[in-house]
């Protein structure tokens, strides 16, 4: 069940922008009893994480699942932000996949390729400037300046496109579609959290040094007034369906909220399954959505 939430930060003290005010909706797979995505917020922190699914049969050297790594990620930020609020998100995330590396309680192989991982998309409201985090492909959407722009990472598509152009090469008859995943999954685990592939939140901590990061203004001509955190089952309205452009999507999301957007998204996964991509019919879906007032 889609699960919506609404809260407003703290009035600031003095003159200043004014708070943030944040809307949230996460849901599961239709006809999936669990919702490997998931949306905090810890006081100036919101937060979208979505736990990458183990396709059936796949080993993962964990006893524990994508769940039970963002809900424990999630936890760990909420530490490192308390404990370190000034620090830099890149540095608060490494933190807490350290810290997540140790809740695995020693019960599993943590250099295993298909260890649990999760996309992170993070915004910090810090008064006067707005920090962001993107890792993995869940976007972030800006209304800045006036003009909207999306914050993306496209280093998990990059590295998909090449795999398909190699899948692509091997004769249809050299392996049935079964054995041709089997082996594009294995590919795929191969590039994770390397160089030349992409990067997410796993066991490693460095790979939070390799996020898309930066920062924007909440005063002046180029200030934020708008952002939305998305996984990717959310961004599919644009990416996928054509349901809207970026600056529509975050119109949507004023007008009607979050939950509005999921429906939509339920409805085009019915009605197009032409559009779905990778391997699932359907998929968890999350956004986190901001609001920033104008200066008090």
């Amino acid at each position: 069940m889609r699960q919506p939430t609404t809260s407003g930060s703290a009035d600031p003290s003095g003159p200043g922008p004014a708070p943030m005010r944040v809307r949230s909706a996460s849901a599961p797979a239709p006809g999936r009893p669990v919702n490997e995505d998931l949306v905090f917020r810890f006081g100036p922190l919101v937060g979208v994480l979505d736990g990458a699914t183990v396709p059936e049969g796949f080993d993962t050297g964990c006893v524990h699942g994508p769940e039970w790594y963002v809900r424990h990620l999630a936890a760990r930020l909420g530490v490192a932000e308390a404990a370190r609020p000034s620090a830099r998100l890149t540095s608060n995330l490494a933190a807490a996949i350290l810290a997540v590396r140790a809740d695995h309680g020693g019960q599993c192989d943590l250099d295993h390729a298909g260890t649990p991982s999760s996309t992170v998309c993070l915004l910090r409201d810090c008064g006067d400037q707005v920090d962001y985090l993107v890792l993995c492909d869940s976007p972030l959407v800006l209304d800045a300046g006036g003009q909207v722009s999306v914050v993306t990472d496209d280093r998990l598509e990059s590295a998909m496109a090449e795999l398909r152009r190699t899948v692509a090469t091997v004769p249809a008859g050299a392996a049935d579609p079964v054995t041709r995943f089997r082996q594009a999954v294995g590919v795929q685990r191969e590039r994770m959290n390397r160089t030349h592939g992409y990067w997410v939140a796993a066991a490693d901590p460095d790979a939070a040094f390799h996020a898309v990061t930066g920062t924007l203004p909440r005063r002046g001509p180029a200030a934020v007034r708008r952002a939305a955190l998305l996984s990717d089952g959310a961004s599919s309205a644009v990416e996928q369906f054509g349901l809207t452009d970026w600056a529509g999507l975050l119109d949507m999301l004023s007008a009607d909220g979050p939950g509005a957007l999921l429906d939509r998204v339920r409805d085009a996964e019915r009605d197009h399954p032409d559009r779905l991509r990778r391997h699932k019919p359907t998929d968890d879906a999350s956004v986190v959505f901001c609001e920033f007032g104008p200066a008090a």
